[in-house]
């Protein structure tokens, strides 16, 4: 039997769920491989956490890979349009929605994979608590899994690629009862949407709305600071 070490690719962007993801690949005995996209994305400080939590967990590599998503712009994160900060409207895809991020960033993930020989993939995507993105859902991730199958050298040899989605069904609150369990200090990941200018979090956006909840919903304290 090969004792050699597996690796995976872990899509890192310095939040909560993607921190919680990093460490269950980490546990599960993964060599991780973390991939963070510099995107120009307005909440720029989450790019520091992403480099602490690959640091924290011993990640093999960790690239930051830049892409300007501010040149197609339509989101709130990627153009001059307001965060909105009075909660969660469940019956939209909210304006934080950046353009196929999901199938943009698991498409450059899958490329570092065939490149590095890794053939699983982690993201931190969640389809329970309400975020409303359309590339968070599990028919989403099976339809890309099938794609990367279909589009590799390594699919088409049979050397089949998987996309593991450890959040998929969790609640916030579970997820910040894993990080928890995992040993990670949730203070080393980054959520708000909007930071305010000395970079605390802004505490009205839907991301900070949802892990407050999360924190005291898992009766755990919460170490986000928030404006």
């Amino acid at each position: 039997m090969s004792s050699k070490v597996k690796s995976a690719v872990v899509l890192l962007s310095g939040g909560l769920d993607s921190m919680v993801v990093a460490g269950l690949a980490r546990e599960a005995g993964y060599a991780i491989h973390a991939l963070t996209i510099d995107y120009n994305q307005r909440h720029r400080i989450e790019l520091e956490s992403a480099a602490r939590i690959a640091a924290h967990l011993g990640a093999a590599e960790h690239i930051v890979l830049p892409l300007d998503l501010r040149r197609f712009g339509g989101s709130a994160l990627t153009a001059d349009i307001n965060v909105p900060k009075d909660g969660v409207d469940e019956s939209a895809i909210p304006v934080t929605y950046v353009p196929a991020r999901n199938t943009i960033f698991l498409s450059l993930c899958l490329g570092l994979a065939e490149a590095r020989g890794a053939r699983d993939l982690f993201i931190g995507v969640n389809a329970l608590d309400y975020s409303g993105y359309p590339d968070c859902r599990p028919e989403f991730i099976r339809a890309f899994e099938d794609m990367a199958n279909l589009a590799t050298k390594a699919g088409v040899e049979g050397d089949r690629f998987t996309v593991h989605t450890p959040l998929q069904h969790m609640t916030k609150a579970d997820i910040a009862r894993e990080a928890h369990r995992l040993g990670l200090d949730a203070g080393m990941s980054w959520t708000c949407y909007d930071p305010t200018p000395d970079n605390k979090a802004c505490g009205k956006c839907d991301s900070c709305r949802l892990r407050a909840k999360g924190f005291i919903d898992a009766g755990l304290p919460d170490p986000t600071v928030y404006a």
